[in-house]
């Protein structure tokens, strides 16, 4: 598979998870694990530009594929780019835990729906638990940059 346009080679069990992968021998460890139930989001990726939970998935079904994690999402290491950036701003983040997955989630999201409005936000969000934000802030940034997206 590619993973943020590298390719990435070995040989798995097969009921090795994508997350497990990605992390293991990949070596990016930005993909959390939180309920491993595909419940909490932490662990979102995108699977050939679509948002999955890569606990519920194989590796091997990731075979042929394209894979990208938040460590594919700045144009570089020195720079952030726009979503990223505008959740910087607006302090949509605390512990950091679930915005790997919440991130992944709302690029995914703001590329088939560039103008939305913020309950069309909140119910994006629908899939991403997070403990510490209480939600506001995140909608703040997504809109953010949705603006400047758009701009």
């Amino acid at each position: 598979m590619k993973i943020n346009g590298r390719a990435v080679e070995g040989e798995v069990e097969p009921r090795l998870l994508l997350a497990d992968f990605i992390r293991d021998n990949a070596g990016l460890t930005g993909t959390h694990l939180g309920c491993e139930h595909g419940v909490c989001g932490a662990c979102t990726v995108q699977l050939d530009g679509h948002p999955v939970r890569s606990c519920l998935i194989f590796a091997v079904q990731a075979h042929g594929h394209q894979v990208a994690t938040v460590e594919g999402m700045a144009p570089s290491d020195s720079s952030l780019n726009t979503l990223q950036q505008a959740f910087h701003e607006c302090h949509a983040l605390q512990c950091g835990f679930c915005t790997p997955g919440i991130l992944m989630t709302m690029d995914a999201f703001l590329r088939e729906e560039p103008d939305p409005t913020p309950e069309r936000i909140r119910s994006a969000l629908g899939g991403n638990l997070c403990r510490c934000t209480g939600y506001q802030n995140i909608i703040t940034a997504v809109r953010l940059a949705a603006d400047r997206l758009n701009c």
